[in-house]
């Protein structure tokens, strides 16, 4: 049976759709919703069958973590054990935005979310249905790409009907996000900091804040 598609409202979502959204999420299940750069799949992440069901759905090897989304810089500071000095700065200067943070997980995260290495992507994005959907479940949701392993990310629900439409209970319908690139994911040790991946921020623009 294929997902149900509801409409949301981009700039101000509408709560009875925010809310429905969040009985998913309580239940354990994943849906695809818009962000700011691309749709994503939502779960809870301290939820290990939700968890696992992620992996099934996308078809994603459990050695790839799975990025988290938040919606302030409380919530990211609570998932990470400690927030380098570069962090902050690179949160202060491109958040909420189209930034991924890698840093070492609080204990008590579960490790399957990490992909056993401990380490967590962390995202506040520039998304008012992500912003509210994650005050509504009230916690931090997953992120990934709505997509099967290996095939194209989707800038449209259309595009995750194709792809997940039988594998999802429900996908929020935004149309198009408008981003042709995913977020820049910066992994962080201590003072040293890596790009793992160059997306919507340059990575000259990310060396600039930091220097």
């Amino acid at each position: 049976m294929p997902a149900e598609l509801l409409r949301v409202n981009t700039e101000i979502p509408e709560p009875d759709v925010l809310r429905y959204a969040a009985h998913f999420l309580a239940r354990g299940c994943v849906i695809g919703i818009p962000t700011d750069t691309l749709y994503g799949l939502a779960a809870d992440p301290f939820n290990l069958a939700a968890v696992d069901e992620i992996y099934r759905v996308k078809g994603r090897p459990e050695t790839r973590a799975l990025p988290i989304l938040v919606n302030s810089m409380e919530q990211a500071t609570l998932l990470a054990r400690e927030t380098p000095r570069n962090f902050l700065r690179l949160a202060q200067e491109f958040w909420p935005g189209v930034l991924t943070l890698v840093v070492d997980a609080s204990y008590g995260l579960p490790l399957k979310v990490t992909a056993n290495t401990g380490r967590i992507a962390l995202r506040w994005p520039r998304s008012e249905v992500v912003r509210r959907l994650v005050a509504e479940f009230d916690g931090p949701i997953t992120g990934t790409s709505a997509n099967i392993s290996g095939f194209p990310a989707c800038s449209n629900a259309a595009q995750v009907m194709k792809q997940l439409g039988e594998r999802l209970p429900l996908v929020l319908d935004a149309g198009e996000t408008g981003a042709a690139l995913p977020s820049t994911i910066v992994e962080l040790h201590g003072d040293e900091w890596k790009i793992l991946r160059e997306g919507a921020i340059p990575v000259v623009e990310i060396a600039r804040a930091l220097r």
